[in-house]
């Protein structure tokens, strides 16, 4: 049967059950039933299926993420939420559109706890939005910084699509932890750039009464046990104390001892929902790694990869060509498909082509993850624009102007990433001590191609 046909059969079942309102979990499943029936023989044995779902779910990289759900559930629940907001707010509070930047560094702060854009942005929007409308910002554009700025938070260790794609990819989770850093960093340093001129021209001021300093010691030393937990978690992976999955159990027994005995706010009550939240959250990530699993078995003895290798095929001896296209693709497929799915579905795709290219993993999973979350600040799915409207109680006609310019700057550190990998590669290599490959950066390979 011609590949052609069955990768028709796989697209088109796959993307007809996300348009008629299948979770994407179950379009997985049936995108895979619809390839096996197809193709016939053995691949309809339901053992085969049932097989791959288990093996799907059935990883020891995988245990991180739960770990880290839950700690970032226990530590939202616990006060910290507050605390990082009056901490980035003794240093930012009182300049001009100072609240915008107490949210774009608390975002920063939050996403190095939770790990998820959609998490941090309801935590956060809740609490900074109303504070910036009662400030006298706008509250279209309060929400669309908070949803903008919180995009972070996938990129930022403990990264949730991180440890996707490395489970994924079979690359080292401890080295996209440590290499996410830098980017996260940057998207942060972008944020502040054009909300300052943001700021300006809205003409918004603080009125904000200076803190005794009394006042700020205290804010000061209370989210200090809040930003004490990804020193923890970066020092010890930096030193190779533990691995991601024992930094994600030292993450939660580290957020029960704060959220119990020192801010005292994870009570009972709080803590059983905060564990029903972990749980849930954690179910529908590793149900989706299970169904993903079984996509990739049929695409893999389909041989639709192959398809899609040999097609882009003339772009291997380009490397950095190679990795704008499949970033732009990336990018357009998170219009319409959330950030877990794309990285499950996409990675075994790209994975022949990344290899043949000599495109080094741990790098393109960095840039890969920051194309994917692209997605989340963008309709019509829009994750993250969805849950700022809900916090922010505006509609998202109201939202997507003041979303564009971030947007657009985010898109372009994209593509800086691609052109300049050093901006990447020289950071992973300090704090991971990661060798990362030689690769071509824009000026080479142009240099290459008129040398041609």
């Amino acid at each position: 049967m011609p590949l052609s046909v069955l990768a028709i059969v796989f697209l088109a079942s796959l993307f007809i059950s996300i348009i008629i309102g299948l979770p994407i979990a179950f379009s997985l499943v049936f995108s895979a039933v619809a390839t096996a029936l197809f193709m016939g023989g053995s691949a309809t044995n339901p053992q085969i299926i049932a097989l791959q779902l288990m093996q799907g779910s059935d990883s020891v990289t995988l245990m991180a993420l739960p770990f880290f759900v839950l700690a970032g559930e226990l530590m939202n629940k616990g006060g910290l939420t507050k605390r990082i907001i009056g901490f980035c707010d003794i240093f930012v509070g009182r300049v001009k559109g100072g609240l915008g930047y107490v949210t774009i560094f608390a975002c920063l702060l939050f996403a190095s706890l939770v790990g998820s854009a959609v998490a941090s942005t309801a935590a956060l929007g809740a609490i900074l939005i109303p504070m910036m409308v009662d400030s006298g910002y706008n509250r279209a554009k309060s929400a669309g910084l908070v949803a903008s700025a919180n995009l972070v938070a996938p990129i930022m260790p403990p990264s949730v699509p991180m440890i996707i794609y490395g489970a994924t990819a079979s690359v080292s989770i401890n080295a996209l932890f440590l290499g996410g850093i830098a980017p996260a960093i940057y998207l942060t340093a972008v944020m502040c750039v054009v909300w300052f001129i943001v700021s300006r021209k809205d003409g918004v001021t603080s009125n904000k009464p200076k803190p005794t300093f009394k006042e700020a010691m205290k804010v000061f030393v209370d989210g200090l046990w809040a930003l004490l937990l990804p020193v923890i978690i970066l020092v010890g992976l930096r030193g190779g104390i533990f691995t991601a999955t024992e930094a994600g159990v030292v993450a939660v027994v580290y957020a029960l001892i704060v959220g119990i005995f020192i801010y005292r706010e994870l009570k009972p009550k709080i803590l059983f929902k905060a564990l029903i939240a972990g749980a849930k959250m954690s179910a529908v990530v590793m149900f989706l790694a299970a169904t993903a699993q079984v996509a990739a078995y049929m695409l893999t003895i389909s041989r639709i990869p192959q398809v899609i290798t040999e097609s882009l095929a003339p772009l291997v001896a380009h490397p950095m060509l190679l990795n704008i296209v499949l970033q732009v693709i990336i990018i357009l497929m998170g219009t319409c498909v959330d950030v877990v799915p794309t990285i499950l579905i996409m990675t075994p795709i790209m994975l022949p082509l990344l290899n043949a290219a000599h495109i080094d993993l741990v790098y393109f999973g960095i840039v890969f993850t920051l194309a994917n979350v692209l997605g989340l600040t963008s309709p019509p799915v829009g994750p993250v624009l969805n849950v700022a409207c809900a916090t922010g109680k505006v509609k998202m006609e109201e939202l997507l102007p003041p979303v564009i310019p971030y947007y657009i700057i985010q898109t372009i550190l994209v593509f800086l990433l691609i052109l300049f990998p050093e901006i990447v590669n020289l950071p992973l290599k300090w704090l991971a001590g990661y060798n990362v490959p030689p690769m071509d950066n824009v000026v080479t390979w142009i240099t290459k191609l008129i040398g041609k």
